[in-house]
């Protein structure tokens, strides 16, 4: 299996605790790197579940699930009695930025974030207190401030995230935040790297979905934080494979 892998430029990747990560983790990241490459150009089609099985040294049922998680992110797209067709080039600078663990996981913890911090942004417009919203608004000042200076912004992002995590009032939105810190940490990095080689309208974009995240907290609109952090989150899960 080493040779397959070999020839994909990705193997069996790491994750913090030694563990190797999923193989169809692998393979999900093997297709993506081609398809970054230009290898698998954009709106051809993929090859067959069989050659892609043999290319990377796993099982038909392993290869399409990958497939399948390519599919759920706008990668692929299948066409009945056709194949899988590549829909989306990411840059390449996402395999720069995502060495350190799957490409894969990276996508599932935001899928997971799109509706845990949805239902906190909520709960935070319904229940802060004042010194919440202070918090809440000098996060939002601070990537104002790294968005005119240049700055990456990846900790104020966090810090945001984390100050209505806070507001909700309910320690389990805490602690599931902060087990998950350092995951969302590599997505916010990824997404925020690639944010800045787009243009300053793009960037500004951005922000302006923190700004309206506030906006309907501080009015307790409880439906509209929710909404308008479910759209961030996805929205940032998106620009990972914007690309040419």
């Amino acid at each position: 299996m080493s040779g397959t892998e070999g020839d994909t430029g990705i193997g069996l990747l790491p994750r913090d605790g030694g563990a190797p990560a999923r193989l169809s983790e692998v393979v999900y990241d093997g297709i993506v790197t081609l398809i970054a490459q230009g290898d698998f150009a954009l709106n051809s089609r993929l090859p067959s579940e069989a050659e892609l099985s043999e290319r990377f040294g796993a099982s038909r049922p392993v290869v399409r699930e990958a497939l399948g998680r390519l599919r759920q992110d706008g990668l692929v797209v299948s066409r009945q009695g056709s194949g899988s067709y590549v829909r989306r080039q990411p840059d390449l600078a996402v395999l720069r930025f995502a060495q350190v663990r799957s490409l894969a996981d990276v996508q599932r913890c935001f899928e997971f974030r799109a509706g845990l911090e949805s239902v906190a942004a909520s709960l935070a417009a319904e229940r802060w207190e004042p010194a919440d919203l202070k918090q809440i608004e000098d996060a939002l000042e601070a990537l104002e401030r790294c968005l005119g200076n240049g700055e990456l912004g990846a900790d104020e992002d966090q810090r945001f995230h984390e100050a209505i995590a806070r507001a909700t009032r309910n320690p389990y939105h805490v602690a599931v935040q902060s087990s998950l810190a350092s995951h969302i940490a590599v997505g916010m990095n990824i997404t925020r790297h690639l944010s800045r080689m787009r243009t300053p309208e793009r960037i500004r974009a951005v922000q302006d979905e923190h700004v309206a995240i506030v906006d309907a907290i501080r009015r307790r609109d409880a439906g509209a934080a929710a909404e308008a952090m479910r759209r961030h989150v996805l929205n940032a899960r998106q620009r990972m494979f914007e690309g040419v």
